[in-house]
């Protein structure tokens, strides 16, 4: 699946003969690339605030960030959970009205979750890097900011919120993005979570030096369809070069319920990464220990 970077120049209007130039494919062409598309925006006018230079005085500063690996490989559950922070998405809209970040955080603590995974994106998930600072005041596990980076500026500002992992989507970045991403990451003493969705991306990834943790998102990026047979899959296929790289492996996306867990634990991951069913929920503590009853 290819994904344009800056979208085209917009259609435009000749004064002197009143006609309308049109730019082919000026439109986004699905919802991956509308949000890269704003995300270029929006890193823009985030570099006018304050600088990539004053990010990097800041993040000299912080402690050592925690071990979001480490995490996993120790899970409270089996398998460990990533309990993801989430008011809404572009697919569902809002999913929770009464959102507080940190009281979700709280309750996802005591229900048992080894890390914790915070949506940052603002137009699309109603999320911010507020809400990544918040629970890091609150929480002591490592969390993982859950963004569409596609410039090294992310990794540097998701750090000075308190992020101990960060996600890269093989989906919009390039190789040579993806491992200097990752080079930059493992120099802040941070975690990469790398998202894939196929086996094409999942090969990609396999490719480069230094990956340690891979999340394979259950969604199909073109149709929003949810098939759990995705994760089974690409392990069945990849098994061998995943266990001989020690590449441990994260299920994402329409995991609801025990038989689910149960399915992507058997197919061999190490990891799930659960937001949807969780965050609605009313008790979510107990929504934890029903689901990994």
């Amino acid at each position: 699946m290819q994904i344009r970077r800056r979208s085209p120049n917009p259609a435009v209007d000749v004064d002197t003969l009143r006609y309308q130039v049109q730019v082919p494919d000026a439109e986004p062409r699905h919802i991956l690339e509308e949000i890269v598309w704003h995300k270029e925006k929006e890193v823009d006018r985030l570099r006018e605030r304050i600088s990539l230079l004053e990010l990097r005085k800041q993040v000299r500063d912080l402690p050592p960030p925690q071990d979001f690996l480490g995490a996993i490989n120790q899970g409270k559950t089996q398998p460990s959970l990533i309990a993801e922070i989430k008011k809404a998405s572009p697919s569902k809209g809002v999913i929770t009205e009464d959102f507080d970040p940190v009281a979700i955080a709280q309750a996802y603590v005591q229900g048992g979750a080894s890390c914790l995974s915070v949506l940052t994106d603002q137009k699309f998930f109603q999320g911010s890097f507020d809400n990544l600072a918040l629970v890091r005041q609150t929480v002591d596990l490592p969390l993982l900011c859950k963004e569409f980076i596609i410039y090294p500026y992310q990794i540097y500002l998701a750090r000075t919120k308190g992020a101990d992992a960060i996600l890269l989507i093989a989906a919009i970045l390039k190789d040579h993005d993806l491992n200097y991403f990752l080079k930059i990451t493992q120099s802040l003493g941070m975690t990469a979570l790398i998202e894939v969705h196929s086996l094409t991306e999942l090969d990609r990834v396999l490719a480069i030096p230094g990956v340690s943790l891979v999340g394979i998102n259950n969604r199909n990026l073109k149709t929003f369809e949810v098939n759990l047979q995705t994760t089974s899959e690409l392990l069945t296929t990849r098994r061998d070069k995943i266990q001989s790289l020690g590449i441990k492996i994260i299920s994402e996306s329409g995991l609801h319920t025990p038989d689910d867990l149960k399915f992507v634990r058997c197919a061999g991951v190490d990891g799930v990464l659960i937001g949807e069913s969780l965050v609605k929920q009313p008790d979510r503590t107990q929504a934890i220990k029903d689901l990994f009853a």
